[in-house]
């Protein structure tokens, strides 16, 4: 069930501990860019005002229940509630953290979610060559969960060096520039056209090409000459909205929300958050991290 009504009418009151800023996707809110066709598909659970800006906006919150059913009473929980120090939900909208995972980390939630339904609609198998181009939070998630996939032969391709510590940090070969065009998968997560450019140019024969990045009012002129045809590609869009149609009958969203969740549990994972603020911080601090920010990755506020 996607966040809204309880069935049974209950709700929860939540005190933030942490929430985290999702650079891509808040940047183009930020800016304004995102296009009046999808104003109401790109509305947040518990967004307030409209598009294009001012808004009240993000959907990785994580606190503690401070009133509501006595199952949940304190309970620490993942929500999908923009950056707000305390507030009222219904309770089928927050999720129980899995014992063990430290709040600090249950912000990479939503990027993890992402992440997990780009690979289930890329469907990797045992032993492909998967190649992931751009480096944010969501394709590094992409590049570490396909590295984990028995047999698979995984590049992380970001134009920024700085990514390299990072990638290496998750256990991943990381390259500055595309390699031999023979891959079973790619994935892009870069945001940049030139971007998808580098994707198709890697893919090999019958490859896939999962595009994740999502460029709000950007054209984007996307190369579908040269080998394209020929090696009779397959360029597909993927975004964390729906749910891959293959797993809808196994699959709803709270059940994807909790395997993010799970798959959070290593503590490798605490390198993708690179920088943090106080709460009330965050009006002088917002600008900074959306605009200036290239080598932010997931920035955490603390409340």
């Amino acid at each position: 069930m996607p966040p809204g009504a309880d069935d049974n009418g209950a709700f929860v009151t939540v005190e933030s501990l942490y929430s985290g800023i999702s650079r891509g996707t808040e940047s183009l809110v930020f800016h304004g860019r995102v296009p009046k066709t999808e104003h109401s598909r790109m509305r947040a659970p518990f967004q307030e005002g409209d598009f294009p800006w001012p808004v009240k906006y993000g959907y990785a919150s994580v606190g503690r229940v401070v009133d509501g059913p006595a199952e949940l009473q304190g309970q620490t929980v993942f929500c999908l509630y923009p950056h707000q120090d305390r507030y009222r939900v219904p309770a089928a909208a927050v999720t129980p953290l899995p014992s063990g995972l430290p709040p600090e980390r249950a912000i990479l939630a939503a990027n993890m979610e992402t992440a997990v339904n780009g690979l289930w609609d890329g469907s990797p198998a045992v032993g492909d060559r998967i190649a992931v181009v751009g480096l944010g939070v969501v394709g590094l998630l992409v590049a570490w969960l396909s590295s984990r996939i028995p047999g698979t032969r995984v590049t992380a391709i970001d134009t920024n060096p700085d990514r390299q510590a990072v990638a290496e940090a998750l256990g991943l070969t990381f390259s500055s520039e595309s390699g031999p065009d023979d891959h079973d998968l790619v994935i892009h997560a870069s945001g940049h056209p030139s971007g998808l450019e580098t994707a198709l140019g890697l893919a090999g024969q019958e490859a896939t090409i999962v595009e994740m990045s999502w460029y709000g009012d950007q054209p984007v002129s996307a190369p579908l000459g040269a080998a394209f045809h020929p090696r009779r590609l397959t360029l597909k869009s993927s975004q964390v909205g729906q749910i891959s149609p293959a797993r809808v009958p196994r699959w709803d969203y709270r059940k994807r929300l909790a395997l993010a969740l799970e798959l959070l549990q290593d503590e490798t994972l605490d390198v993708l958050i690179t920088g943090e603020c106080q709460f009330d911080e965050l009006p002088k601090s917002m600008p900074r991290i959306l605009i200036d920010g290239r080598d932010t990755l997931c920035h955490r506020v603390v409340y």
